[in-house]
């Protein structure tokens, strides 16, 4: 249903004024209630934010409450390796995933704005010339020109839920890409670590190999000589080349990982390979973190706050539908020049004008704008309960990463006296096999326990190391809306945003 008031007729330039004063005085006066009617929202009362229990302390590790926690901006610092810091820093500019966040940002505050252009009145031009005929003969030409203005109050808030809906999917969208960000830093810090752990993991191999080689040497003089029986030098040749089958495993694991580090830092796959070659220790990061509470870590992660948003967003898309039930208001007008000829067109005489106010209202559509509603509902609990998840995910985050920490650094203080007494174990060994005290069993037996020690704190060294990563990325990466993000939000998003207050 519409209802209109509509007049459109030529003017006369001396008699624009006294007309627009006494015969469209009615159209105007309700013209103006409808402004000043839309100047009020009556969008509909938000609801209570998505409560979920958090705990007021991590169950791993306790945090002081008088110890403020530790920045974790650039957290990949805290590692002393220029090498790793340089990566960080490449695959912030030029991964293809923070890359694509970023557009996807830019997306987000083009719709936010069209949202906003949508509370604003239209102005547009239109100028047009035409030639008729009729039976052949001419009927004459007919020259136009005109500006057409028009603008919707938001009188039950519907584009008001609009913008606010783009408001919360660019921050929503802002905070994503700082999930992206500080996953791709933990991501390469991971792969670095890999790599570091893996060459030194080779170079422990190739150690151990060449003391297997010369022992076997040595059980090969001592077979010439008819001291050990030919069973001492095949176990002797077994265990080499058992250690000699490890190091292509472990160059491969070398190469791919190099190649995962160059795809996320935005090169092709060889190109790092010259670059990180050479071996380098495992890097280790300072242990002297001091732990926000649960509440303070998940203000601190964009998985969180994206999520909250999407929560917002999804409320204020709940509003609009409502508000498309409700009625809705145009009021619209066209001031233009219309003339048979070029040169009486700028002539008083051709002036028209109309003015337009009109409201609409829904009365049947088979039920779907509140199908629309109740499916707007629905995806806001969708939202709902992703947030939820996202908070229980980020809370047990934590606390894997805690206990992975603790236990490995346990288990790494354990290998390291292991691997000390493996390694005084095989020199003895050795000196004594030499010297005919022990059998070869005895050499064999603590050489592979001196391998396997060494390997295991190579590797316990490079978990420990990642163990700090996963933590610093679970407690939210240094993530700040103004700070990691290359792409900050728009400083005047609230001065460009209609207000809901009153107009004055």
């Amino acid at each position: 249903m519409s209802v209109a008031c509509l007049n459109h007729v030529p003017l006369h330039a001396d008699r624009f004024v006294f007309l627009t004063s006494q015969m469209y005085r009615p159209a105007l006066i309700g013209c103006l209630i409808l402004a000043l009617g839309g100047c009020t929202s009556l969008a509909p009362q938000r609801t209570a934010p998505v409560m979920v229990d958090v705990p007021t302390a991590w169950s791993a590790a306790a945090a002081s409450s008088s110890t403020a926690a530790s920045s974790l901006a650039q957290w990949w610092t805290r590692f002393d390796d220029p090498q790793l810091s340089q990566l960080v820093a490449r695959a912030m500019q030029t991964n293809t995933e923070v890359n694509r966040a970023q557009a996807a940002l830019r997306q987000a505050r083009a719709l936010r704005d069209v949202a906003a252009a949508g509370l604003r009145p239209t102005l547009g031009s239109s100028a047009s010339a035409s030639h008729g005929t009729a039976g052949g003969d001419s009927t004459g030409n007919l020259f136009k020109a005109g500006l057409d203005a028009g603008w919707e109050p938001d009188i039950f808030g519907g584009k008001r839920s609009a913008l606010d809906a783009g408001d919360a999917t660019l921050r929503a969208s802002a905070a994503s890409l700082g999930d992206i960000q500080v996953s791709i830093a933990a991501e390469v810090a991971l792969s670095y670590l890999t790599l570091r752990g893996a060459q030194t993991r080779l170079a422990i191999a190739e150690t151990n190999l060449a003391s297997q080689l010369d022992t076997h040497e040595i059980t090969g003089w001592r077979l010439q000589a008819g001291l050990v029986s030919s069973l001492e030098a095949e176990q002797s040749l077994s265990a080499t080349e058992q250690t000699r089958a490890q190091l292509p495993v472990l160059q491969t694991s070398i190469a791919q990982t190099l190649h995962a580090l160059a795809v996320l830092t935005g090169q092709p796959p060889a190109d790092l390979t010259a670059v990180l070659a050479a071996a380098a220790p495992i890097p280790q990061a300072a242990d002297d973190l001091v732990l926000s509470f649960p509440a303070d870590t998940l203000r601190q992660r964009p998985d969180v706050r994206a999520a909250e948003q999407q929560v917002a967003a999804a409320l204020a898309r709940v509003a609009q539908a409502d508000a498309a039930r409700k009625p809705s208001f145009r009021i619209g007008g066209s001031l233009g020049l219309s003339a048979l000829t070029l040169g009486v067109l700028t002539d008083g005489a051709s002036v028209v004008s109309s003015l337009l106010a009109g409201v609409t209202l829904p009365i049947f559509d088979g039920g779907a704008a509140r199908a629309t509603v109740r499916a707007e509902q629905a995806a806001l609990e969708q939202a709902q309960e992703a947030y939820r998840a996202t908070v229980l995910a980020a809370l047990k985050e934590v606390e894997d990463a805690l206990v992975a920490l603790r236990g490995d650094r346990e288990r790494l203080l354990r290998l390291n006296l292991a691997a000390e007494s493996a390694r005084n174990a095989a020199l003895m060994a050795r000196q004594r096999y030499d010297s005919g005290l022990v059998d070869f069993q005895v050499v064999l037996e603590t050489q592979r326990s001196q391998l396997g020690t060494q390997d295991s704190v190579a590797s316990t060294q490079a978990d420990l190391a990642a163990d700090h990563v996963r933590l610093y990325k679970a407690l939210g990466g240094g993530w700040n809306p103004e700070g990691l993000n290359p792409e900050r939000l728009n400083s005047d998003i609230a001065a460009v945003a209609p207000t809901r207050t009153e107009s004055k």
